[in-house]
């Protein structure tokens, strides 16, 4: 996405202010990691964080995505119970602190991405009790 000249410069107001600014050859995988994220957390508020997609639950932001130049990623923070539950799913793909690279030239894992969604859930709706009741 840094191909585009201002990609550096612009602020992103929406989801769809984002996926607008993609280049041509990531944004279709761009609406794909935006439609397994929304069916897999479908109660989540879609923001933008940090400039780029986010999703929102129990008031924790479970995972976002972006698009760069030679891959797509999810992050998810925090990544260390993520990482030991699909350390083997993972394997086949580079990890840079929580965030996970999809090369441009392979297609998107869709039920990785669905199953780390749906595993951060997990961990926000815990997360959320505990804060509750105050531990």
């Amino acid at each position: 996405m840094a191909e585009h000249p201002d990609r550096e410069k612009q602020t992103y107001d929406t989801v769809d202010d984002y996926i607008a600014a993609a280049t041509y050859e990531i944004e279709p995988r761009l609406q794909e990691m935006r439609s397994v994220i929304r069916a897999a957390l479908p109660d989540a508020e879609e923001i933008i964080t940090h400039n780029i997609p986010s999703y929102r639950q129990h008031g924790v932001v479970v995972v976002q995505f972006a698009g760069h130049d030679e891959h797509t990623s999810l992050s998810f923070f925090p990544a260390g119970a993520v990482r030991a539950r699909f350390d083997a799913e993972l394997q086949p793909y580079r990890i840079v602190k929580s965030s996970v690279r999809f090369p441009l030239d392979q297609p998107l894992p869709v039920g990785l991405i669905a199953d780390i969604a749906r595993f951060r859930l997990a961990e926000a709706q815990e997360f959320a009790a505990r804060r509750r009741s105050g531990h």
